[in-house]
């Protein structure tokens, strides 16, 4: 087996930086020549190519991201060698995590839970749009993608889809808001002004449908794509949220909020995105409960 060569290892993580040779062998002032053939050395000795040329610039591949990951390790263990040598490390592994946006924080602390105060583990969180999420991932710049909002499946489709959750979404409102009398959800959703989420998203798409069935036009007070701005205006008390009772878990437990009633028949999915990977991160596989 062929000894990994650390000089090869620093010049890939400088092309991997840069995204060209030039670059690289300008900030490392030697030749682009040199740089091309070493990096070719480094691929040799891993059974691996590293990069992918697009047009003018190299990209990397699986196996270069996962190089990659390895040399940051490998060279911040060296920086910090005094430290390393006083005390015994488990070796930290990293996972890299995209939530939308207007996802949930109580769900995504749920789903991290595992993984916070593991001394081996480094979680890196990224949030976004579903389609800058869905495009690092494409190009495994993240791991897994977190959502509300399940990508369409076809043929040509590489996402893989991991159900996690599917919670009824209920009507929620200021203790004070309605008596303590039960009353029906027909009564509540027709008297009552409402704060709704967006009508692009799968779960209002799921409320609209149960207002049709029940003959209803609801007075909405307002609107929100961000579950935290639904909480907050629920807090508020702008008026009778739709939302899932995971979002305001703690204001419920704390008496601040009140649960008037559950949708059953509307819910809420959350799900875990990955791709098909040649190299997969094991953490995946941790944080999914698969064997």
């Amino acid at each position: 087996m062929s000894t990994l060569n650390l000089h090869h290892l620093r010049l890939f993580r400088a092309v991997a930086q840069d995204g060209t040779l030039t670059g690289a062998a300008k900030t490392l002032n030697i030749s682009q020549s040199a740089v091309s053939a070493q990096i070719k050395s480094l691929e040799a000795t891993l059974g691996h190519d590293l990069f992918e040329r697009r047009g003018r610039n190299l990209v990397l591949s699986e196996a270069g991201r996962i190089a990659l990951d390895h040399a940051d390790e490998i060279f911040r263990a060296a920086e910090n060698l005094t430290a390393t040598l006083k005390r015994t490390e488990t070796k930290r592994r990293i996972l890299r995590i995209g939530a939308r946006a207007t996802l949930s924080r109580n769900f995504q602390m749920s789903f991290l839970d595992p993984l916070i105060g593991r001394d081996d583990v480094e979680v890196i969180l990224r949030s976004g749009t579903q389609e800058m999420l869905l495009r690092a991932l494409e190009a495994q710049a993240l791991d897994i993608v977190l959502t509300n909002l399940v990508p369409a499946r076809d043929a040509a489709s590489p996402f893989l889809v991991h159900s996690l959750a599917d919670q009824p979404v209920s009507l929620i409102g200021s203790p004070e808001r309605l008596s303590s009398e039960a009353t029906g959800i027909a009564d509540i959703v027709a008297s009552q002004p409402l704060v709704l989420p967006t009508p692009e998203t799968s779960l209002r798409a799921g409320f609209d449908a149960l207002l049709e069935r029940l003959g209803i036009v609801p007075k909405i007070a307002a609107e929100a794509d961000d579950m935290a701005m639904l909480r907050l205006l629920a807090r508020a008390d702008a008026g009778v949220a739709v939302i899932p009772a995971i979002v305001v878990q703690d204001e419920l437990e704390a008496g601040r909020l009140k649960e008037y009633a559950r949708l059953d028949e509307v819910r809420e999915v959350f799900a875990a995105v990955t791709i098909s990977r040649k190299f997969p991160n094991p953490l995946i596989a941790e944080v999914l409960h698969q064997d």
